[in-house]
């Protein structure tokens, strides 16, 4: 008789804080509730995460694997490969496997014959395309621009360029406590007719979502610091 086959569920996490009951359906929380093995990038806040689920889980006999920028992806492979029951993949936020490390271990867990099945939850990313009111039918997601000042310049002039010439809508993020370097760099690279979204704590109470000019984002900027945000130039 085969052994069964290991499955690996992508679990999407909130991407505003307190807002588990409204955007997690009952599958996720179904998923969690049944496994004891999490590959998380970060072990505290994962451990907050199903603690605020209150399935009646005892944190202390769940095994958390860390999975993050750093970890080396030989590690990784190993902890894939001698897997023997059912394992989650938390994201710190949103989706896993998108702008998220736990892509690497999705990536071996194809490559071993497991299952890969991932699972609904929100998406800043998506969310934001879709209050946009921009192309989604055909775009570009580039993660983090760069840090120095000039080179960032030069990234969002060229992405400004690609949205025109291939009217591809162009999708980007910042450490949230760089937003307002980054809103300040959008504004002094493009074109005053090029448009740009702005949608900041997606899923929030407050969450604020315009897509304006850069003309007139000019006119009212808003203050962005330590606020998640997604960036859309199209």
């Amino acid at each position: 008789m085969m052994d069964p086959v290991v499955t690996l569920f992508l679990i999407p996490t909130p991407v505003a804080e307190g807002t588990e009951n409204k955007v997690l359906n009952q599958q996720i929380r179904d998923a969690v509730s049944h496994l004891d093995i999490f590959f998380v990038e970060n072990i505290r806040t994962a451990r907050r995460f199903i603690s605020s689920l209150k399935l009646g889980k005892v944190i202390d006999n769940i095994t958390f694997i860390e999975l993050h920028k750093d970890t080396p992806e030989s590690d990784t492979r190993e902890q894939i490969k001698v897997l023997t029951k059912d394992a989650g993949i938390l994201s710190e936020a949103g989706c896993p496997g998108v702008a998220d490390p736990g892509a690497v271990a999705v990536k071996y867990a194809h490559q071993m014959g497991l299952n890969v099945v991932p699972l609904v939850g929100p998406s800043s990313i998506l969310l934001a395309l879709m209050g946009s009111g921009m192309s989604g039918q055909s775009f570009a997601f580039h993660g983090y621009l760069p840090i120095d000042k000039s080179e960032r310049r030069k990234s969002i002039q060229q992405l400004e360029k690609d949205a025109h010439q291939k009217r591809q809508t162009q999708i980007f993020m910042e450490t949230p406590f760089r937003n307002n370097q980054l809103m300040e760099s959008i504004l002094e690279a493009c074109h005053p007719e090029s448009t740009l979204c702005v949608a900041a704590g997606v899923t929030a109470p407050n969450q604020f979502i315009k897509t304006r000019t850069i003309k007139n984002w000019k006119k009212d900027c808003p203050n962005l610091h330590k606020i998640p945000t997604v960036f859309i130039l199209g």
